[in-house]
């Protein structure tokens, strides 16, 4: 091995022994499934915040947002930033409080089909198992789209075996989440905030640096017609530019509505230890999201401009998501403190990876044990057969994860794109109804649900591909069919009895006090 390999390797074997450690400690403080999967509502202002936004990221961060802005500009990626940091903040503002207070009040759920069956009092189980199936259907293929992003990372900077290399990543994954639970989730999840951070901000430096300063990258993205406007993007083939519609804005801006429905994201909500202390997380979560989204999108400017500056290969297709594992590698040869900074770059990739796919697995782990085999099935089981059957779950989603990534050409930015949809149209509007409309029913909460999931499938694999006004992004369209069924069949159906309303209204009363 080189000296550089060497740097790289002890750096990203460190980080994941760190990981695996992390998952141990907590492994002690796990009593039962309450603790193993919502940490027993203890987490920090600052855990939670960190830990929310790095679940959220993702490998999509340091790999999908990049590799897009570094192949069409900005455009693309600038209006998905844009959403997404506005999603963010209204997500903590009005959401994150009352489903904190709404779950505990509502039989300690500990849950998202938990706080959904226990919130409209369903003796049928219809609402808890259909919420638990869309966790699984849209789960595990974002959580193959982490496994996919570790399997690319090694491969292209080792030469290794893809298919071999995710499996060693889902492995140390699997291993830390299986030991700990949502509290190893959340520790690891704010330690690697913090790697991610660095490794952002390293790329940044090292990027500018090598492609000749700031006013080169200026210049060469100045050069490329539309690649620095937010109405046109670059068709890098023929070096053109083209129109980018308004509406194309409004549904990358729509990304924002797919915050309401995530249920990694609402578990730190539900899981902080005072709901008077989501001030300074969403102060914190807000402000790391939009510097990191900036630094993501101009990372790709860089990218092209080390390119033309003939530091990297020209990039082409799903390749450009490997943006910053190849600045990486060149940042390597430059000794072995640069190769350790180059590993800690890396470990930043793994840490988006990482702190996406621990949470995605344990909801998807969640769901089937104790929503579906537990809830639906009404399977009793006791604390030591519900954490042994919680873990055997979890590693059971991980093997279908690895199958359905065992594509190295698979892209990073479609498949999140798409369990995004799916999250945001399936629970996001069911949510938001839940938490603030008091007239809201189960019927109206299980049809809305059905539609809005799909209405996701329709959409990208019927209505899009005719182009023209119907290619938006599937979530606008299906998260306005899911609020307008909720809302229509609420009111067709028998309101919710009073037991329902007011425990409504007490939850309502509580977030006015606090």
């Amino acid at each position: 091995m080189t000296t550089a390999q060497i740097g790289i390797s002890v750096t990203i074997i460190v980080y994941l022994l760190g990981m695996l450690y992390i998952g141990i400690l907590c492994s002690r403080q796990n009593n039962d499934t309450d603790d193993f999967y919502l940490g027993g509502r203890k987490l920090g202002p600052f855990v939670t915040a960190m830990s929310a936004e790095a679940s959220d990221m993702s490998s999509w961060l340091l790999m999908g947002l990049p590799g897009l802005a570094y192949l069409t500009g900005i455009a693309d990626a600038g209006w998905t930033a844009i959403g997404l940091a506005i999603g963010t903040y209204i997500n903590w503002l009005i959401v994150a409080k009352r489903i904190r207070l709404y779950s505990h009040v509502a039989s300690n759920s500990i849950t998202i089909p938990d706080f959904f069956h226990n919130r409209f009092r369903d003796k049928s189980g219809i609402l808890m198992g259909l919420s638990a199936l869309v966790i699984l259907v849209f789960f595990i293929p974002y959580t193959a789209s982490g496994f996919a992003a570790c399997g690319k990372l090694f491969s292209s900077l080792f030469g290794v075996d893809y298919f071999w290399a995710m499996v060693i990543s889902a492995i140390v994954i699997v291993g830390y989440t299986a030991t700990g639970g949502f509290l190893a989730a959340s520790t690891t999840d704010f330690v690697q905030s913090i790697v991610m951070s660095i490794a952002l901000l390293v790329v940044l430096g090292f990027g500018i640096y090598t492609a000749g300063g700031w006013g080169a990258v200026m210049d060469n993205a100045q050069s490329l017609p539309g690649y620095l406007s937010m109405t046109l993007t670059h068709d890098p083939a023929t070096n053109t530019a083209a129109p980018y519609g308004a509406l194309n804005s409004i549904s990358m801006l729509c990304w924002g509505l797919g915050y309401f429905g995530m249920p990694h994201i609402l578990l730190r909500f539900m899981a902080i230890e005072d709901e008077k202390k989501l001030k300074l997380s969403r102060r914190i979560a807000s402000s790391w999201v939009v510097i990191s989204l900036f630094v993501g999108v101009f990372i790709g400017v860089v990218g092209l401009a080390m390119t033309n500056a003939g530091a990297l290969v020209t990039l082409t297709g799903s390749d450009s998501e490997t943006i910053i594992v190849r600045i990486a590698d060149l940042l390597s040869q430059n000794g072995l403190l640069c190769a350790v900074l180059a590993g800690l770059i890396l470990a930043g990739i793994l840490a988006s990876t990482m702190s996406t796919a621990d949470s995605q697995l344990l909801a998807a782990s969640s769901s089937v044990s104790q929503n579906l085999i537990q809830g639906v099935f009404g399977k009793k089981m006791n604390v030591k057969q519900s954490m042994i059957t919680a873990r055997v779950t979890l590693l059971a989603i991980a093997v279908i994860g690895i199958f359905l990534a065992r594509d190295p050409n698979s892209s990073v930015f479609n498949i999140v794109s798409f369990a995004w949809a799916g999250f945001g149209a399936s629970f996001g509007p069911v949510v938001l109804f839940a938490l603030f409309w008091r007239r809201t029913n189960r019927f109206g909460a299980i049809a809305g649900m059905l539609v809005g999931g799909v209405m996701v499938f329709v959409w990208k694999y019927l209505v899009a591909p005719m182009g023209g006004l119907w290619d938006i992004y599937e979530l606008m369209p299906a998260f306005a069919a899911a609020c307008l069924t909720i809302w229509l069949v609420s009111l067709l159906t028998p309101a919710p009895d009073s037991e329902i309303t007011d425990e409504f209204d007490k939850v309502k009363m509580l977030d006015a006090q606090k």
